[in-house]
């Protein structure tokens, strides 16, 4: 009796705990679980830790809740003003409604992989090319509304689109590269001249002051030496001394003028030529003219 009794608590146990392993689900802390009974879905989601369900008769579906990244493949198209590109993107969302993610869609992963391809084709045609290179940001904002608004039904929530890469073709690569250094060297060329008339007006200011005080040129000159001299790998030769720049700072022509002519020396006056006459002294006279001869 007492052996029966025995085999049939062991027979028990056996039973039991084969009932246990089979009815027992360990649901982690980042799923939630979802039981069928006969297709139909119970009331209530199963939260993180241990549970049981009716062997044979229930069936439990994990969801993740985790945020999911999914990468979007790189879709080619044409921008409003007609550049081909490439743009991939990535999209983060996650799980809100565990219920509606496994009865209202067949697989929410796939489906919003292709929403996400969809509407990234939909930005690229209706973006410029300098808003898909500068205005990003605005982009994925308007990315993750047109995800967002039909997989919202779907119990998923889009937290955050973005978009990686845009290849251009090479052609596009040159004529943008070629557009900046022009604009750099645009912005050089206007840079140079800005400093050249500020130097101008700057020297304009110091001849003026230069010219009122001619000492000051000398101290330039000075200057200039020393700083010449400071370096030591150069020779510097005064072939004149500065005395002589004076002499002829001093003996410079006046401005606006040519150099002033030496005065002339006054002319010598010559004493007239005696003229020819008869000599009073003399007694001779003078010789008559002879009579021509008359003619018949």
């Amino acid at each position: 009796m007492v052996q029966e009794l025995v085999a049939a608590g062991i027979g028990a146990a056996v039973g039991i705990a084969a009932y246990a392993g089979v009815a027992s689900r360990v649901v982690r802390q980042y799923e939630r679980g979802l039981v069928f009974r006969f297709g139909r879905l119970r009331q209530g989601v199963r939260g993180p830790g241990f549970t049981m369900i009716l062997p044979f008769v229930d069936r439990m579906r994990k969801v993740n809740m985790q945020i999911v990244t999914l990468p979007v493949p790189a879709q080619e198209g044409i921008t409003r003003d007609n550049v081909t590109v490439r743009v991939d993107a990535v999209v983060y969302f996650k799980v809100v409604d565990p219920a509606n993610a496994i009865i209202e869609v067949e697989d929410y992963r796939f489906a919003v992989s292709q929403m996400a391809q969809t509407s990234l084709r939909s930005i690229i045609g209706k973006s410029d090319l300098d808003d898909l290179l500068s205005n990003r940001e605005q982009l994925n904002q308007g990315l993750e509304l047109m995800i967002d608004s039909p997989a919202v039904g779907w119990g998923v929530q889009i937290d955050r689109v973005e978009i990686k890469d845009v290849s251009l073709p090479e052609t596009m690569k040159r004529s943008m590269a070629r557009q900046a250094e022009a604009d750099r060297e645009r912005r050089a060329r206007v840079i140079n001249a800005d400093a050249e008339l500020q130097a101008s007006r700057k020297l304009a200011e110091a001849a003026a002051v230069m010219s009122e005080q001619p000492a000051a040129l000398q101290l330039r000159l000075l200057q200039t030496v020393v700083a010449v001299a400071a370096e030591k790998n150069s020779t510097l030769v005064l072939p004149f001394p500065v005395e002589l720049l004076r002499f002829l700072e001093r003996a410079a022509p006046a401005p606006g003028g040519a150099e002033p002519a030496p005065p002339a020396p006054p002319a010598v006056t010559a004493p007239p030529p005696p003229v020819a006459g008869p000599d009073p002294a003399s007694d001779e006279p003078e010789d008559e003219p002879e009579d021509e001869p008359k003619a018949d």
